[in-house]
């Protein structure tokens, strides 16, 4: 467990989470529970809108919780803290409502909306080549200089407290809920949220979900003992974390039930799911639960399910890469390519046949050049609107039928 300034031992107990909902009572929303009666799912499952939360993530919770415990002196000193973008806001609006300075380090590959969302907000903004962990690194050094209050993202119990009011607001909303799904980075949301619901609802399952390409949480978990990875590969940047804290593993080791991973496209097709049916809009972070969840990663057959939307701070300017990965991801947009005679009318009689099948055409390319096909041939490549994977496989059983050669 943390421990305080006067080497006190300081440990997590509901008395400080119910503190924390009482100090954060005008400073963020009780976010709505929603049915998600639109998505199809084995589960009946439901949304705790964190997306929906002032600075459009969970975040803030725990920044303000975290600043409201500073002495005088030490916001005279004011506060630093590192972050891929999200909790970056929560501190520097925490900090700007109580008359704080903030400085913020952000890794490099912080999204330019949240970058600017931090500094709308107050904070003077560091940015750092690498990831949230060299951020981290940048954010010591610069705290050990000034005699700033660092405000640790996730590794701290007063932030896992403020964390920990969404597990409670939880319970209260859905008092027979069976199981909870939540994104995994550092951990200090699942960390806080775990421990109130196995306090108050103790039948209640708790599953974890981290990006595959940043698996440090279940890799430490598997291993029992903290690691530290080389490397992270994922869109998630909320959950892009190379090392877990050594708080959060111990929470996460003794409330968690499980944890799972989700790959990129399973995210970007859960993004795609929550736009189209729910009218939610999620980051990557925000939406791994919900991926878990349509792709079978977390055993929640029948049962009554929280997916936490953590974030909606999606960049606009990856949003149609990610819809089209979801499209890919769910068959709604295949490829096809055919080895045909270049003669004409064949053209015509391809896009004939995809459209009695009811796919419709949104590109076509045509190669005659390829040194493996015939000389008198070409290769017909063509993408497609369609359905979904059945839709894909009648159009290709079709053309099989019809005596055309398919590639791929």
């Amino acid at each position: 467990m943390e421990t305080g300034a006067g080497g006190e031992k300081m440990e997590l107990t509901l008395d400080r989470v119910y503190q924390a909902a009482h100090v954060l009572k005008p400073l963020v929303k009780r976010t709505e529970l929603v049915r998600a009666a639109g998505i199809e799912t084995d589960c009946e499952l439901y949304l705790k809108t964190e997306n929906l939360q002032n600075t459009g993530s969970f975040k803030i919770r725990g920044a303000c919780y975290r600043i409201s415990t500073l002495t005088e002196e030490e916001r005279r000193r004011g506060v630093v803290a590192c972050s891929a973008g999200n909790h970056a806001q929560g501190v520097a609006l925490a900090a700007s409502r109580s008359g704080t300075k903030s400085t913020i380090f952000l890794p490099a590959v912080a999204p330019i909306s949240k970058v600017e969302a931090t500094r709308a907000y107050g904070a003077e903004v560091r940015m750092i080549d690498g990831v949230y962990d060299d951020a981290y690194e940048a954010a010591l050094r610069y705290q050990k200089e000034s005699g700033a209050v660092f405000i640790h993202p996730f590794n701290d119990i007063d932030v896992i407290a403020g964390q920990g009011t969404i597990g409670m607001e939880i319970c209260e909303q859905l008092m027979d809920a069976e199981a909870v799904v939540v994104p995994v980075g550092g951990g200090g949301l699942i960390s806080g949220v775990s421990f109130v619901v196995k306090k108050l609802n103790p039948a209640c399952k708790v599953y974890g979900v981290q990006a595959s390409g940043a698996a440090s949480m279940l890799k430490s978990r598997r291993d029992h003992a903290l690691e530290s990875l080389s490397e992270v590969h994922t869109f998630a940047d909320g959950i892009a974390v190379k090392k877990p804290g050594s708080v959060t593993f111990d929470m996460v080791e003794e409330y968690v039930d499980e944890l799972v991973t989700v790959t990129d496209d399973e995210t970007a097709a859960a993004i795609l799911t929550l736009m189209e049916r729910q009218k939610v809009v999620s980051e990557g972070a925000g939406a791994v639960s919900v991926a878990a969840v349509l792709f079978h990663k977390v055993p929640v057959e029948g049962k009554k399910t929280v997916c936490i939307i953590s974030g909606g701070n999606i960049d606009v300017n990856i949003l149609s890469r990610v819809i089209t990965r979801g499209l890919m991801k769910t068959g709604r947009k295949a490829s096809l390519t055919l080895e045909l005679l270049d003669k004409p009318g064949q053209l015509e009689e391809v896009s004939r046949i995809i459209a009695e099948k009811g796919a419709n055409v949104t590109r076509v390319d045509h190669n005659s050049t390829a040194e493996d096909s015939d000389i008198n041939g070409c290769y017909l490549t063509m993408q497609m609107e369609t359905r979904d994977f059945r839709h894909v496989e009648e159009i290709r059983r079709e053309f099989s039928e019809r005596g055309f050669r398919l590639v791929q």
